[in-house]
């Protein structure tokens, strides 16, 4: 895949809100959003970053998964001009989806981190590791998410952890390259 073609396709989050999403969804997309925050600490590491970091975001605003998580990229993309986010609808992408398929199957969302020059650096999604955590200890019951989260819950504040790990890592990966260190001469 041209990675650097597709992530030139991709929308912003608002564009791809506005272009997906039912009134209904778009309720649930700005009530999770409105009700999320970053801590102090979590802001000092975002504003901390260097390297630009191309994020690439399958999803669809149909899922819940995707409520209780897309708003947590967009609010770091927010913090830094270093994350450049796209997204992108899972079922007008089936190309993505296929280059996205985690556990065999195009889950959503699925997260791919590229490189400022659009190398791959690392994918992540569809669920946290906190949120794996919840669903093994309950595991009779639904497999996806309602979209019903409670913001400001322990969970939620996890979930935005294990995110923002996600993203540290690949931070740090693209600020100690070796090439990336001798292109831009640090």
């Amino acid at each position: 895949m041209d990675y650097a073609a597709k992530f030139e396709e991709g929308l912003g989050y608002d564009e791809f809100l506005q272009k997906y999403a039912t009134p209904e969804q778009l309720e649930k997309w700005s009530n999770f959003s409105n009700m999320i925050s970053l801590s102090d600490s979590q802001n000092e590491l975002l504003s901390g970053f260097v390297r630009e970091m191309k994020v690439i975001v399958l999803a669809g605003t149909w899922c819940g998964d995707c409520v209780n998580q897309c708003p947590i990229f967009h609010l770091f993309a927010q913090a830094t001009d270093k994350i450049q986010l796209r997204f992108f609808d899972r079922d007008d992408n089936p190309d993505l989806a296929e280059e996205l398929q985690t556990c065999g199957g195009a889950r959503v969302p699925a997260v791919m981190f590229l490189s400022e020059d659009n190398y791959l650096c690392g994918r992540a999604g569809d669920r946290t590791l906190s949120k794996y955590r919840v669903l093994v200890s309950q595991l009779e019951g639904a497999a996806c998410s309602s979209g019903i989260a409670i913001p400001g819950d322990q969970l939620t504040l996890d979930v935005i952890q294990d995110w923002l790990d996600d993203f540290e890592r690949i931070q740090w990966m693209l600020r100690t390259s070796g090439r990336l260190r001798k292109l831009h001469n640090d």
